[in-house]
């Protein structure tokens, strides 16, 4: 999988991409992932991502000719295939990149979704920033528009990290223990995890359920059922 975000504060994703399950993914040749400055794509000396809103209002927006360049330059791209044996392939060769914006007028991201994007071999991700992003990039760059969750932040960057991860170790090989796919919060079974505890049995006079250290695998995953929490709405 290839995955391109557009922002223009590339500089928040070098943490996240180079630490734990993203850098393993990377090193493994599982996914690659370049992060863009979507100021390269301005034709001004000042370099302008953005413009004041027509018909006035606070803020800037986020301009639509300068996303367009963007997302048509790299859905043109050439690139790996990470199937063994796999020549190299331009975006529009058999495979059809998935424009996801980040905005809080976008449909809920839940896991379902998660795993939808994970079965594509191009996501172009796009963080938007300031007042938010031309309606034109919603009604025809955009394939899809996912928000995180009911709340503001200030930019899509965050956003696209939380996409980006939640896709990622879905994909075969990334993850170490492959049954997390199955046992972990979210998963078709039961939406949101049973608790769990590890050592020591007893802290301060908390203690583990009995069931648990019980050795009972049969009890202990009852257990489990009954204690999952029900699904978020």
């Amino acid at each position: 999988m290839r995955i391109d975000i557009l922002t223009i504060f590339p500089s928040m994703f070098e943490g996240v991409l180079n630490q734990s399950i993203l850098k393993r993914a990377q090193e493994a040749g599982v996914i690659t992932v370049a992060v863009h400055d979507l100021r390269d794509w301005t034709e001004d000396k000042h370099k302008s991502v953005d413009d004041s809103p027509f018909g006035g209002g606070a803020g800037m927006v986020m301009r639509v000719d300068v996303v367009d360049r963007a997302v048509n330059d790299l859905k043109n791209l050439t690139f790996i295939d990470t199937t063994p044996g796999s020549p190299p392939k331009l975006g529009g060769e058999g495979r059809s990149p998935r424009v996801v914006l980040l905005d809080t007028k976008g449909e809920m991201f839940k896991q379902k979704k998660a795993k939808e994007l994970s079965k594509i071999d191009h996501l172009i991700l796009i963080a938007p920033h300031y007042e938010g992003m031309d309606q034109r990039v919603h009604e025809h760059i955009a394939d899809e528009v996912l928000c995180v969750g009911e709340y503001v932040l200030t930019g899509g960057e965050i956003p696209a990290m939380a996409v980006m991860d939640a896709v990622v170790r879905l994909l075969p090989g990334v993850l170490g223990n492959e049954e997390s796919l199955t046992d972990e919060s979210f998963s078709e079974q039961m939406e949101v995890e049973y608790p769990q505890y590890t050592r020591p049995a007893e802290y301060k006079g908390w203690k583990v359920p009995e069931i648990l250290i019980s050795g009972d695998h049969k009890k202990v995953n009852n257990w489990r059922r009954e204690h999952a929490k029900k699904p978020r709405e």
